[in-house]
């Protein structure tokens, strides 16, 4: 296998979690590859991105134009296709996201290539790389294998890696000319849509009590959130308990 692809997502200024997520597990496929690690950062000015990738990776490949300011699938399945083409990666790594939802099933489809998403696990065997995926609502852990290829897609599961904090790696930061050509019109970013944030984010917590139908009455929540404390977790809920009126 050639050296493996990461897409550095960012948004409103900030690189996303699961870029070193990706980036974390790719140094780890990398070394047993012996190949090469590389950041694809696709945007307009993201100096200040490429100097922090470089440090997780040995290359990043830096796409500059101002028509990739904000995400559009349309524009980076072109640049990407680009990228893919010339340097024929083993695996290219693309978070499980939005963006990548998006991204992801189009750029396999155009260029033919064998696409496994919702990835939280990634592993190699005899040079192949297999996944694995949650299905039946996290019930199974299913080991899936890709269809020959020569180049491999892949989209990670948000906080599927720890974030690694090995040695710096001192990528080399390479500018890469746009291939686009022309303005895309009929797919525009019109705005951020922030969705509403409660007091937590369970996302990012280590630790998490939840509770369901179980807990009947909100007065036994008080409970719980001792219990929570107690464990320097969070509070959550099943749907049903959340939804339920107050």
């Amino acid at each position: 296998m050639g050296e493996i692809f990461v897409l550095a997502e960012h948004r409103q200024g900030v690189l996303r979690d699961v870029t070193f997520e990706m980036l974390g597990k790719g140094q780890e496929l990398a070394a047993a590859m012996g190949a090469p690690l590389t950041a694809m950062l696709l945007g307009h000015n993201v100096e200040g991105f490429a100097t922090e990738l470089a440090k997780h990776a040995n290359q990043v490949l830096v796409v500059e134009d101002e028509r990739l300011e904000h995400f559009n699938s349309e524009s980076y399945q072109q640049v990407l296709a680009h990228l893919i083409a010339e340097h024929k990666p083993g695996l290219v790594l693309i978070g499980h996201s939005a963006y990548g939802m998006d991204l992801a099933p189009s750029l396999a489809t155009q260029l033919d290539l064998p696409l496994v998403t919702d990835c939280v696990g990634l592993e190699l065997e005899g040079g192949q790389p297999f996944a694995v995926r949650e299905m039946y609502g996290g019930k199974v852990s299913a080991r899936v294998a890709f269809r020959q290829a020569d180049t491999y897609v892949a989209t990670v599961r948000q906080a599927a890696f720890p974030v690694e904090e090995g040695a710096p790696l001192g990528g080399e930061v390479v500018a890469v000319d746009s291939p686009l050509t022309e303005e895309i019109t009929y797919r525009k970013f019109l705005e951020y849509v922030e969705a509403a944030v409660g007091e937590v984010d369970i996302t990012q917590a280590d630790v998490v009590v939840a509770v369901g139908r179980g807990i009947k009455e909100a007065d036994n929540l008080a409970l719980v959130e001792k219990l929570a404390k107690a464990l320097g977790g969070v509070l959550a809920g099943s749907r049903p308990v959340v939804d339920a009126p107050a």
